[in-house]
Formats: structure tokens, C-alpha cells, sequence
């Protein structure tokens, strides 16, 4: 028996093994895309002009060097994709929003041995658009993550 392989089986190897793992690629794409379009997993629809504003003031003061979002980002400083839900959002609304608006102006607090958040001076048209973005982020599906709310 001959233990070589032939040149001709191992491109048939090779090209049965791209297209199977084609296959399979192009499947798992489609169901994410599925999964991420679906209205009863999706909060797309709730997408609006403050979210967006919220999302802006998120990037451009880089919260993401210290925060985590959806677990990615850094590890410095709590979990922001569920904060919403943590200051009590889903039973008071208005007072969620109060304390994360107040949580930001107060910053840094100064407690000794704490890690400090700086002043961003956002403007209140700013913070409102924070609190929607954090409000917007509570909402989507992350299946069960972070796995507790405090994150």
C-alpha cells in the first residue's frame, strides 16, 4: 500500500475542506444576520436621534478606555451596557436618568483609594443623550451577559 498522498487527493482535500467550511461560514452569517435583524430580539426600532447623540458623546470622550460595553472595552471601571437597569431604570425611569446625569457631574468624587472618573462639563442636552444611549444599551439581547447586574 502505498503511504503517500497523491497530488490529486490532496487537492480534493483541499478543495472539499473550502467548500464545506464555505458552507458552513456563509450559514452561521446568515443566522447571526437573522438573529440581529429579528423585531423580537432587536431593539433597532428604538434607535432614535438621542441614542445616537448618546453614542457620540460615549465615543468621543473614549469611555470605552475604562468602561466596558457588552463586555468588551476596558476592565478599569464597571460594565455600562446594563447600568440603566442597575439604578432601577426599568421601575423609575426618570429617577435612573436623574442619578446617572447627577453620577456624571459629580465626577471625580474624591473618595481616597478610589479610582477617579474625570469631568467631562457635558452639557445637559449631552447627558440626556448619555442616559438614552445607556437606556437604548439595556435593552438589547445579550443573552443573559454581563451574567450578574452589577456586571
Amino acid at each position: 500500500m502505498n503511504e503517500r498522498l497523491s497530488i490529486s487527493a490532496a487537492r480534493n482535500i483541499f478543495y472539499g475542506g473550502t467548500i464545506f467550511f464555505a458552507v458552513i461560514f456563509i450559514a452561521l452569517v446568515i443566522n447571526s444576520v437573522n438573529y440581529a435583524t429579528d423585531s423580537e430580539t432587536s431593539n433597532a426600532s428604538e434607535l432614535n436621534e438621542k441614542v445616537a447623540l448618546g453614542k457620540e458623546v460615549w465615543e468621543r470622550n473614549s469611555c470605552i478606555n475604562c468602561h466596558t460595553l457588552f463586555g468588551e472595552g476596558a476592565y478599569f471601571a464597571p460594565e455600562l451596557g446594563n447600568v440603566w437597569v442597575r439604578r432601577g431604570g426599568r421601575e423609575d425611569a426618570e429617577g435612573a436618568a436623574d442619578f446617572i446625569k447627577e453620577w456624571m457631574k459629580s465626577q471625580p468624587s474624591g473618595v481616597e483609594g478610589r479610582r477617579q472618573m474625570p469631568q467631562f462639563n457635558l452639557s445637559e442636552e449631552e447627558l440626556d443623550g448619555l442616559v438614552e444611549f445607556f437606556k437604548w444599551t439595556s435593552g438589547v439581547n445579550t443573552q443573559n451577559w454581563p451574567p450578574n447586574d452589577e456586571g
